[in-house]
């Protein structure tokens, strides 16, 4: 497993981490045993980031994690966890006083004084762009609350915004073969200004595993049934706003361009966090078999791995820009 640094923090995270939206909520049940045996298999695989929320699960997820960090000592591990989506997406609620409620219970759920990196939520450009947020944000870190910050975003102008606030750490952006916007200027600027870029939805909320039909059923408490069309949060979020039929579709002619023994979701991830400017891709997982397949991926970054990353990567393109482009570039 590659690690990277994360921005300038002085920590190191691996190239392929591990997002846990999952074992809080919204992707069907997953029992804590589960959950459990989801972060061992991943730390036993080289994943030394979990990236985590405090509506996950209206806390469970960082809760499970701070469980199961209290009982490996030593792990290595940097956990990465949101704030901001506990109340309205509204100006007002990124106050100060608010920051400092939803870190001290992050704080509590983790079972940790200091927290390693908060990111707020898919904030509104006005929060992202405010002086204010990264005065407050700096205050929390100058007493210890949190060790660093970054920003997750929707959108790349969004992106390009916080990257452009000197204390950023890291700015966390879907990017997969179904969402190239970020490569034309929120990864090189990214590299500029030394930040961290945490490559989220890396699967497309499963479209990328290959194992996806027409006839694949959700659960109805899965977001990729309540959210197809943004009834819940923006649709982007699932399928990375892929019509699913297309998405199936292009998913397809990706596998059929891969050479034997090289699976859609480990080229993809591969693909990911191969990128210039991409210091890890988070992909979710509900079991441990995922968890594992998904950190294995990381064997493809490797020389002599046999995987022609820059030929998948024509191919990436080719099929983005004839089956996906229209529809996805101009909206994120």
């Amino acid at each position: 497993m590659q690690h990277r640094p994360l921005g300038r923090t002085g920590r190191a995270v691996s190239a392929i981490g591990l997002g846990t939206w999952q074992l809080g909520a919204d992707w069907g049940a997953v029992d804590e045993a589960d959950a459990r045996a989801v972060l061992a298999a991943s730390l036993d695989q080289g994943v030394t980031l979990f990236d985590t929320a405090d509506v996950y699960g209206d806390g469970r997820s960082e809760t499970i994690i701070g469980g199961f960090l209290a009982e490996h000592p030593g792990h290595g591990i940097t956990v990465a966890t949101k704030m901001g989506r506990r109340m309205a997406q509204e100006p007002a609620n990124y106050s100060p006083e608010n920051f400092r409620a939803w870190t001290d219970r992050s704080r509590r759920n983790l079972g940790v004084d200091t927290l390693d990196l908060v990111q707020l939520h898919c904030p509104p450009t006005e929060v992202i762009e405010a002086d204010a947020t990264y005065d407050a944000l700096d205050a929390l870190v100058a007493d210890g609350t949190i060790g660093a910050y970054g920003v997750s975003v929707e959108t790349c102008a969004q992106a390009l915004a916080a990257i452009a606030h000197p204390h950023v750490t890291n700015v966390q952006i879907i990017v997969n073969p179904f969402r190239l916007k970020p490569l034309d200027e929120v990864l090189p600027a990214a590299v500029d200004a030394g930040v961290a870029i945490f490559a989220r939805v890396p699967l497309a909320s499963g479209l990328l595993s290959g194992k996806y039909t027409t006839a694949t059923t959700f659960a109805g408490d899965d977001h990729r049934s309540f959210n197809r069309h943004g009834e819940a949060f923006d649709r982007g979020e699932t399928f990375s706003g892929v019509d699913y039929e297309t998405g199936l579709a292009a998913a397809a002619e990706l596998a059929a361009a891969l050479p034997e023994g090289v699976s859609l979701p480990a080229a993809s991830l591969a693909w990911g966090a191969s990128l210039r400017g991409v210091t890890t891709v988070i992909p979710g997982a509900r079991t441990v078999a995922q968890a594992t397949t998904n950190a294995q991926a990381a064997a493809l970054l490797e020389p002599g791995s046999g995987f022609d990353l820059d030929a998948f990567d024509a191919v990436v393109r080719d099929v983005y820009d004839r089956m996906l482009r229209a529809d996805i570039h101009p909206l994120w």
